[in-house]
């Protein structure tokens, strides 16, 4: 009877951490993709200012991949990752309060630990573009949607 206790306790413990990172956290999410709008914003304008395509600029060769969800969550759109940046095209995630990308060589816990973490990341922004000033990207082979709140990876896009 203890056993089935602590493993019915296990069970909604994992399912409350999973089921807040998918909660609406007072409206957080909706300044995280105001910041992340205004950011791409003056990217795209820094771009069309300088009468040049922003993916010339982006030093070295860039690698591409695409979202796959996991942990029965969903995640989809391509990863373009060069020297200086991150784009994300078609992105879309399942809401989380919480939802970081990630550079890691692997998609479970222990990888995202050891991993670099880039930003916040909005859900519901199909393009968005982030800086990685300082990151030598040449040692990640993945880039992850993880929701820290929960400690979930939502999603993944192996780097080729």
């Amino acid at each position: 009877m203890r056993k089935t206790a602590l493993a019915s306790a296990a069970v909604l413990t994992a399912t409350l951490l999973l089921t807040g990172c998918g909660a609406d956290d007072g409206g957080s999410g909706d300044a995280m993709s105001d910041q992340t709008s205004s950011s791409q914003e003056q990217s795209e304008d820094m771009g069309e200012d300088m009468g040049e395509d922003m993916t010339e600029d982006m030093g070295g060769e860039a690698r591409t991949g695409t979202f796959e969800g996991l942990n029965d969550k969903a995640v989809a759109g391509t990863v373009e990752v060069s020297d200086s940046e991150i784009v994300l095209s078609g992105y879309s995630s399942d809401e989380g309060p919480d939802l970081h990308i990630y550079l890691t060589n692997g998609t479970d816990e222990a990888a995202v630990a050891a991993g670099t973490q880039i930003d916040a990341v909005a859900f519901d922004e199909a393009s968005q573009t982030f800086a990685l000033d300082g990151v030598d990207v040449a040692g990640y082979d993945t880039v992850v949607i993880h929701c820290d709140k929960a400690k979930a990876v939502f999603g993944a896009a192996p780097l080729a």
